[in-house]
């Protein structure tokens, strides 16, 4: 998997390695991991005091931040890097919570992928419970150049 580094959560679930992708912006969330098994593209972050709100749970516009970075770079690397994708439409609904300590799954699944447009699902999980559902239409652009993967 390209642009992956060590991990720093000694709780990382089997299969996960650490990844660096989704620019300075999902930098910001924290680290990001991902497994990739039989087609599945699995993209994943560890919940902390700085993804909540005033109640103490995870925010809802960093769980959508997630699924929509989780989407777009699901999609990516169903490409092999060879398309990249920006944001169009972006559908949640919001089913539970996460909190703190937390390990939020986003499963992706990719409709289609055409010429000028893409379409994929995604349901956040923390272990076997759905948090969040996502529907997102994606433009189909140029690939990333070789800077901007290394960069994240």
């Amino acid at each position: 998997m390209d642009n992956k580094i060590e991990s720093d959560d000694p709780a990382l679930p089997p299969g996960f390695e650490r990844l660096r992708r989704g620019g300075p912006f999902m930098a910001g969330l924290g680290p990001l991991y991902c497994r990739r098994s039989d087609g599945h593209i699995v993209i994943a972050l560890r919940i902390d005091a700085r993804h909540t709100n005033m109640r103490g749970i995870a925010h809802g516009g960093m769980l959508a931040t997630l699924a929509d970075g989780a989407l777009g770079i699901g999609l990516t690397l169903a490409c092999d890097d060879k398309l990249s994708f920006v944001t169009v439409n972006l559908s949640t609904d919001f089913v539970a919570a996460a909190r703190p300590g937390d390990w939020v799954e986003a499963h992706i699944d990719i409709q289609r992928v055409g010429k000028r447009m893409a379409f994929a699902n995604c349901y956040l999980l923390v272990g076997e419970e759905r948090i969040l559902r996502a529907s997102g239409v994606f433009a189909v652009m140029a690939p990333l150049t070789a800077a901007q993967l290394a960069a994240g």
